[in-house]
């Protein structure tokens, strides 16, 4: 049976502008001229010491994007703190905590509700085996994980490219598969700032890296793919071959939902029925489809929330395979020579 289409989002709309130099975009413009200035301004006071960056006092990794939406910053996060665990660096990480309720500086724990500290930084407290801190400004969450735990020689701050206000050592420039899109700002296109920027290194989904991107700077693929399996509430594997064949409800409250459906069929799995929502979605208000006999499946980062009052509902991780020049390029770094 195939999927009825999923309703559109007010984001999957901005995306189908963004794709091409249209007349929708064209109307943008001037706003994305607003926005342009603005933003350069907010980069030269930085730049000027009228507003004060500052570092932590150990090694800073930023991964972020230059672009709207998901691009699967949270996955590479998660890659570089196991690859800096590996080589026996004892990593922290830090993040705004978008879509919480709370406002203050705060531990995410495997414990923590979504509401408090938000869905991604949840899901990377349970991943990661390092301690996260999420914090409007990622300095108070820095200076509050150093405070906590001394011992951390590493901080990882998943987004804030355009944190300015934060100090870093290393920039990873994180793109999807449509890259660019149209080039243009937002909300004309779906650039934060322009590109190109200097960053360390960039790493993109499309086989090729986006359009204007320096020669000079080192770019390394990324695939993603689901896990062969789907998580359960306790905890469980549940293979996804045996999902085969049974009608199931896919949702996704992500940038990019579509892509998760189409890595679910390319399982050769039957979705009775797709659900798109918007990212960060809180699952108050939601109600599950009243066919019991369907089973509801998700991704990880919507398991966060949606177990609270779904915990029969089933979560499919990502994986992601990072090309091995990358890590390569995190040990060439100075800054990351050893783990003393």
């Amino acid at each position: 049976m195939s999927a009825p289409a999923h309703q559109s989002t007010g984001s999957d709309r901005l995306r189908h502008i963004w794709r091409s130099r249209n007349w929708a975009a064209c109307a943008l413009l001037p706003l994305a001229a607003v926005y342009g200035a603005l933003s350069g301004l907010q980069r030269k006071l930085y730049a000027w010491g009228w507003k004060k960056t500052m570092h932590p006092g150990v090694p800073t990794i930023v991964v972020g994007n230059v672009i709207a939406g998901g691009a699967g910053k949270t996955p590479v996060t998660l890659s570089t703190v196991a690859h800096l665990r590996s080589r026996g660096f004892k990593p922290g990480i830090i993040s705004r905590g978008y879509g919480r309720h709370t406002d203050d500086c705060r531990e995410a724990t495997p414990q923590s509700q979504p509401q408090d500290v938000g869905d991604e930084p949840l899901l990377m407290a349970r991943a990661s085996g390092v301690p996260v801190f999420v914090a409007r400004q990622r300095i108070d969450a820095a200076r509050a994980l150093l405070a906590a735990y001394p011992d951390t020689n590493v901080l990882v701050c998943d987004d804030g490219l355009q944190h300015h206000a934060l100090a870093r050592d290393i920039e990873v420039c994180v793109f999807n598969n449509e890259g660019i899109g149209n080039g243009w700002l937002l909300p004309a296109g779906p650039l934060r700032e322009s590109w190109p920027r200097p960053v360390t290194a960039v790493l993109h989904s499309a086989p090729q890296p986006p359009p204007g991107t320096p020669a000079t700077t080192p770019c390394f693929q990324l695939q993603r793919e689901l896990a062969p399996y789907a998580i359960a509430h306790n905890g469980q594997r549940v293979p996804l071959q045996s999902l085969q064949g049974k009608p199931l409800h896919a949702l996704a409250a992500i940038a990019r939902p579509e892509d998760f459906f189409a890595m679910l069929r390319a399982q050769s799995l039957t979705l009775a029925s797709t659900e798109a929502l918007p990212d960060h979605y809180n699952f108050e208000s939601w109600k599950r489809p009243p066919d019991g006999r369907i089973q509801v499946i998700c991704t990880e980062k919507d398991a966060a929330k949606l177990w609270q009052q779904y915990p029969d509902a089933l979560a499919v991780p990502l994986l992601l395979q990072l090309d091995p020049g990358y890590f390569d390029l995190l040990n060439a770094q100075p800054c990351l020579s050893s783990p003393s």
